[in-house]
């Protein structure tokens, strides 16, 4: 699919104004409540829907349909990223006001990221044709691990990126607000709050590489791959908001995930076979079979726990 300058411009100034009026109504760090949450939820899942029907009225069904399963994967996947971020707020006690503004400024370092990773990954699988072999084995490993080594987590203050700025940068070990540097005895510091976000741009790169993979499976095309990326991520601060106090309950969902790793695996490898590329409805049908098959079957099996749960949820709300 090619795609002329001026869509991707026009792309690019819709995400910068979702980001700006975002910002502009937390701009007094208020604790995101539930109810908040899911509203906000709605509005980046609509926008995220919205471009889908664009794309459909634009280039078709068939570029549509790649778009809207990049965006369900991405989605699905950014739901393991929600279990780790609550991991690194616990573990840096990180207060629930500064919350959201870790995440916003963390959205904004991801689509960078993410935009690089992508153009790296396209260049690489059109010239070399081995590299879909290569990404392939490496999504189905992910997959394996996601499903039976979940649990193996490093803890977030002993992340090597971490441990290197508190050693390179001087560091206020407290938090000063929502200042990720502050001026004491004499010298600029760094705050707590940077440590914490630096900690989630690191986690994020590592979902990145996954993230990006599972979709190349579906397309190389730049341009359909970002934007897939980019709406289902700007809706990741308010989906960590709703989630927050229901991660506990999700406790099968990685194997949903790991079907869906390895599925991409499996279908980027048999791109570069005569089978060629597997129809975008049987990925779309993969896609969701896997995730509320994972979610009911979680939600079944915490139905007890469940119930205080939403009790207490509905009462934050």
């Amino acid at each position: 699919m090619s795609v002329a300058w001026w869509a991707w411009v026009a792309v690019m100034l819709v995400v910068a104004a979702m980001l700006a009026v975002d910002l502009f109504l937390h701009r007094d760090n208020h604790v995101i409540g539930f109810r908040e949450a899911a509203v906000w939820s709605g509005v980046w899942i609509a926008a995220g829907v919205l471009f889908g029907a664009i794309l459909w009225w634009w280039q078709g069904g068939e570029v549509a349909g790649t778009y809207f399963a990049g965006y369900l994967i991405e989605k699905a996947l950014s739901i393991d990223n929600v279990f780790v971020f609550a991991l690194i707020f616990t573990a840096f006690a990180v207060p629930a006001t500064l919350q959201h503004k870790v995440l916003f400024w963390g959205v904004i370092g991801a689509l960078v990221f993410r935009l690089a990773f992508i153009f790296v990954g396209v260049e690489l699988l059109e010239t070399f044709f081995w590299t879909a072999y290569v990404f392939g084995a490496f999504l189905v490993y992910t997959g394996y691990k996601m499903a039976f080594r979940h649990g193996e987590q490093t803890p977030p203050d002993r992340n090597p990126v971490v441990r290197l700025v508190r050693r390179v940068i001087p560091t206020d070990p407290r938090y000063h607000g929502g200042r990720f540097f502050v001026r004491t005895g004499g010298r600029r510091v760094a705050t707590l709050l940077l440590v914490v976000l630096i900690a989630v741009e690191a986690t994020d790169l590592v979902f990145a590489i996954d993230s990006v993979a599972a979709i190349l499976a579906i397309t190389t095309s730049t341009f359909i791959v970002w934007t897939a990326n980019a709406f289902a991520i700007l809706g990741l601060r308010s989906l960590y908001f709703c989630l927050a106090g229901l991660l506990r309950r999700f406790v099968h969902l990685h194997y949903g995930l790991a079907v869906l790793l390895a599925f991409a695996g499996v279908k980027l490898i048999l791109s570069e076979t005569p089978v060629g590329k597997l129809p975008i409805p049987l990925t779309l049908g993969v896609i969701v079979v896997a995730i509320a098959v994972s979610i009911v079957w979680s939600l079944i099996a915490t139905r007890a726990s469940g119930a205080a749960t939403d009790g207490r949820m509905a009462r934050e709300g």
